[in-house]
């Protein structure tokens, strides 16, 4: 197909966004024409009995009127970032997951130490796993691996008695497979890691470092966000156009003075995850815009928690454009005492 559009002086490609099917012929075609990746949904199709021929026709039809705006693909070196950092997210819940089957293998043995502990992934709670994989049943054993705040927080007695169980060999060979799944998977999150921050290292150093000058971002998420959107911002001529694109800007659905959505779109769900895991940290970090943000409409305007914390990672995505775009730090917005009310003019 690529040589016979060569050879017919074909010069622009378009094609429709289909799953991951576009990407074998995309990496194809990639350095011989001008491509463009279409959305869909923005291309309406003709009425009628709907053909792939017809679909083509009608695709080629808007390419030549300049009818079709592509997506944004990155280039090969963000691509690969991102084949890392979504295989990280992958591994995430494959981790969640045999956390979950961990803890109901050990409910099937009556023991019910996740009820008090703060999570299945602490070490007092892989220890205990540890030593039943291993064969040891002895409550007085268990307990003694179980951090002494926890024994102070709900009694020695309490926590015996909830490492008290009947352990059969099929249970013990269970627990064991799923600890080592879970330290594989592990592992493999680290690799990915380094190799993300390896390629950054190497080849966006700046924009490393200035991401992470912004409050509740470090290492992982500053890497994620050069995967997920790469280090050029011509693609978003403004700060909203990447708000919008990653599905954080609310809708305005309004119909004769009726509101029906304001709800977030789609967008890149891989973007939206780490931008909203971020803005839980920067609704914590003291001295800062975004706490005070936070602080503000929670407490004092009695808004939802959930519905500000989106506001929040909205404004750092603006604030990640602009540190990109201008290739500067992150500054962060001081009151002006000058004012009645503390804020600039």
């Amino acid at each position: 197909m690529r040589d016979l559009m060569l050879s017919c002086g074909v010069k622009e490609v378009s094609m429709e966004s289909t799953s991951i099917y576009w990407i074998p012929i995309w990496r194809v075609l990639e350095g011989h024409f001008t491509l463009h990746l279409v959305n869909p949904y923005f291309i309406k199709q003709l009425p009628g009995r709907k053909s792939d021929v017809k679909d083509a026709q009608w695709i080629a039809e808007c390419t030549m009127k300049e009818l079709i705006g592509g997506s944004f693909v990155p280039p090969e070196d963000i691509q690969q970032l991102r084949q890392w950092d979504r295989r990280i997210f992958d591994l995430d819940e494959e981790i969640v997951r045999k956390l979950s089957k961990l803890d109901a293998v050990l409910q099937r043995c009556n023991i019910r130490l996740s009820n008090y502990v703060s999570n299945v992934d602490c070490k007092s709670y892989k220890k205990v796993v540890a030593l039943l994989a291993s064969g040891v049943t002895d409550p007085e054993v268990l307990v003694a691996q179980v951090h002494g705040r926890i024994i102070n927080r709900h009694g020695r007695d309490t926590i015996k008695a909830s490492l008290t169980g009947i352990v059969s060999e099929a249970e013990k060979d269970a627990m064991r497979q799923l600890a080592e799944e879970i330290e594989m998977a592990e592992r493999h999150k680290r690799e990915c890691q380094e190799r993300m921050t390896a390629k950054c290292e190497e080849l966006f150093p700046d924009e490393l470092r200035r991401l992470q000058t912004i409050p509740g971002i470090k290492e992982r998420a500053a890497t994620s966000l050069i995967a997920e959107i790469g280090t050029d911002m011509d693609k978003f001529p403004t700060a909203n156009h990447l708000a919008s694109w990653s599905g954080l800007k609310p809708c305005n659905d309004e119909s004769n003075r009726k509101v029906k959505s304001r709800r977030i779109t789609h967008g890149n769900r891989y973007l939206r995850k780490t931008i909203i895991e971020c803005a839980w940290a920067a609704s914590r970090t003291k001295d800062f815009f975004f706490s005070r943000f936070s602080y503000h409409q929670t407490q004092v305007r009695r808004k939802n928690k959930m519905k500000v914390l989106v506001a929040v990672a909205r404004k750092q995505l603006i604030a990640v454009w602009h540190v990109l775009h201008d290739k500067v730090e992150y500054k962060d917005f001081q009151k002006d005492p000058g004012t009645p009310d503390g804020n600039k003019g």
